[in-house]
């Protein structure tokens, strides 16, 4: 039953994300998708990495 919850409280606060998202998101422009396609990659690679070493430690190998 506690899953049936779970799922009822996710469905609606993706529904209400969707709901807010349409009705007051802006379209990005140009000059800031340039921008975000620069930094995005290495944030992505970084959060790899920093996990990867967080696992390592975590676990004892070292």
């Amino acid at each position: 039953m506690t899953v049936i919850w779970i799922l009822v409280a996710l469905f609606g606060a993706v529904a209400l994300m969707v709901i807010l998202g349409e009705r007051y998101a802006k379209p990005i422009d140009a000059k800031q998708q340039a921008k975000y396609s620069k930094i995005l990659p290495i944030l992505v690679f970084a959060m790899l990495f920093v996990a990867l070493i967080k696992q390592v430690f975590e676990s004892g190998y070292l």
